[in-house]
């Protein structure tokens, strides 16, 4: 008698193991996902929740160890003193200055990318932009420092031009200025800028792309001049690009605490309190309230850019 067995063999493992998630959709995507929601959950969201947490928590001023009781008296009594909220109110002014600069400067770049560079010039400028991300931010930094500095190259040519008690008049201008660029808020702001512009500059040039040039044509076939066309044509589609670069210059800026260190005078921001509280005074309470602050700012102005289609622009 025949033997049907080697007709109709069974498949190996890996194949009834893929027809197996082929019948089964649902946890074929469960198997794809599982790792990464397993180290966002325990390692980001799990942390941040540790943070909040301690943020409940006191230190108690004889000892100087921490309480681990629930409470608010970190928020009361530390949080929202008039000199905390001073470095709140200055750091989110920063923030929001250093993102009205960063779209007013990279809105014009990105429009003639968009529109007018040929091939090769748009491939050159991109790489102008993104080179300097691949260097270490570090030295970026501290390389401002120098050309900042009292004896930098950017004073130098200022002197130069004639324009050094130009920049003397602004350094003596009260919560602007220093004793140099490199130890002012002029001169934080400027790094700022400089450090998160190209991340404003990539999300506008992928929204101005993605306008119709039919569109723009169509307006100037009707007879609309080239300022209407631009205010009620181009900005309105281009928009949720720029709202979209300043979630990244915004927040980075909200939670920086290197370059106010490295380029500015003694003023602290949000970033710097947290630095050190966690870490010279030993007050993590404190710091974990003062992360707070930026993750309810975010929160907020994400749900404000979602409303203005930012998120599409990503």
């Amino acid at each position: 008698m025949t033997s049907h067995s080697g007709t109709n063999p069974r498949p190996p493992f890996l194949r009834r193991f893929g027809a197996f998630f082929f019948r089964h959709p649902n946890l074929s995507l469960i198997a794809l996902l599982i790792l990464p929601l397993l180290w966002l959950g325990v390692f980001y969201i799990g942390s941040l929740a540790a943070l909040l947490t301690q943020s409940f928590f006191r230190l108690d001023g004889f000892t100087g160890r921490i309480v681990r009781q629930f409470g608010l008296q970190t928020y009361q009594k530390q949080l929202f003193t008039p000199a905390n909220l001073d470095v709140i109110g200055r750091t989110v002014l920063m923030a929001a200055v250093v993102t009205i600069a960063s779209a007013l400067i990279a809105f014009p770049l990105a429009y003639y990318m968009a529109r007018y560079a040929r091939k090769r010039i748009h491939a050159l400028l991109y790489l102008a932009i993104l080179l300097p991300l691949w260097s270490s931010y570090i030295v970026r930094v501290y390389t401002w420092k120098i050309i900042l500095s009292q004896e930098g190259p950017l004073t130098w040519l200022l002197n130069l031009c004639g324009l050094g008690g130009v920049l003397q008049a602004i350094l003596n201008i009260p919560g602007v200025g220093g004793s140099s660029l490199s130890f002012s808020m002029l001169g934080t702001f400027i790094v700022f800028v400089y450090i998160w512009i190209p991340y404003m500059i990539l999300p506008i040039n992928a929204a101005l792309e993605r306008v119709p040039k039919s569109v723009i044509e169509a307006s100037s076939d009707l007879g609309a001049p080239p300022g209407y066309t631009f205010r009620h044509v181009i900005l309105p589609l281009a928009w949720p690009g720029v709202v979209a670069g300043s979630i990244f210059t915004f927040s980075l800026t909200l939670g920086d605490y290197i370059i106010p260190g490295v380029v500015g005078n003694s003023t602290f921001f949000i970033g710097q309190v947290v630095f050190v509280q966690q870490g010279t005074a030993g007050n993590i309470p404190l710091a974990a309230a003062f992360t707070v602050v930026p993750i309810v700012i975010m929160a907020i102005y994400l749900l404000i850019a979602r409303q203005q289609g930012a998120f599409d622009a990503l």
